[in-house]
């Protein structure tokens, strides 16, 4: 099953015009603390959904550590990854949010917030320095972290005879299509969620078993 939010985005490659609609992010919290020369370094990776859970758990973990020197962090967010914002917070420039969203990018990750708790250890690590122990500690926590693989999906309502109920139900069987409704009257609609790159697949095979006796009607696309 599907757990769906707002989000209605999908993409389509205009060259090949195959639709985009798969993507990975973490099941769940995940932590990591790594030790660069008396500084602490704690990661915490968070799933999720939007700018607001992004700031709660920011200011969640900001709470948390309240005596901590910097709290840095990345996210990236949307199917296509489009969203992104990084933070070095008083770390010189470009030593800590970029490094930790580079961290999120090489695992292809999105829907990911990542914070960097530093505990200063007394012995300044240059620039060079920053930027290893902030992409080592994010690194630690997104390779701990257990993936998870989404689909968009898209509703589509099927209108149809009644004599056409085995066909149809032996096509949504095939393709893997879930029925979320189903209404009789004097015609049987059907509700049905598949994966979004496969809905002309299934709209063609309905309409070849049915004997194009089958209407079709879009509902919104679904954020899996």
């Amino acid at each position: 099953m599907c757990h769906r939010s707002e989000c209605c985005i999908f993409v389509v490659n205009p060259l090949s015009y195959t639709v985009h609609d798969e993507y990975t992010t973490i099941k769940k919290k995940s932590t990591a603390e790594i030790k660069v020369i008396g500084s602490r370094f704690l990661a915490t990776a968070f799933p999720i959904a939007s700018k607001h859970d992004a700031e709660q758990y920011l200011a969640a973990v900001r709470k948390e550590f309240w005596d901590a020197t910097h709290n840095c962090f990345a996210y990236r967010m949307g199917v296509e990854g489009s969203q992104f914002r990084f933070n070095d917070d008083g770390e010189p420039g470009g030593s800590a949010g970029k490094p930790i969203l580079a961290s999120i990018d090489k695992l292809a990750l999105t829907d990911v917030l990542v914070v960097v708790t530093r505990y200063f250890g007394g012995t300044k690590l240059g620039v060079g320095g920053l930027v290893r122990a902030y992409a080592q500690a994010a690194d630690q926590a997104l390779t701990n972290a257990e993936k998870l693989v989404k689909y968009m999906t898209q509703l589509l309502v099927a209108t149809f005879p009644h004599n056409q109920i085995s066909n149809v139900m032996h096509v949504i069987s095939r393709h893997g299509a879930q029925i979320v409704d189903t209404v009789y009257d004097e015609e049987v609609h059907v509700t049905l969620e598949i994966r979004l790159s496969r809905v002309e697949e299934l709209r063609a095979a309905l309409v070849n078993h049915t004997s194009g006796n089958i209407a079709f009607k879009p509902s919104p696309t679904q954020h899996a």
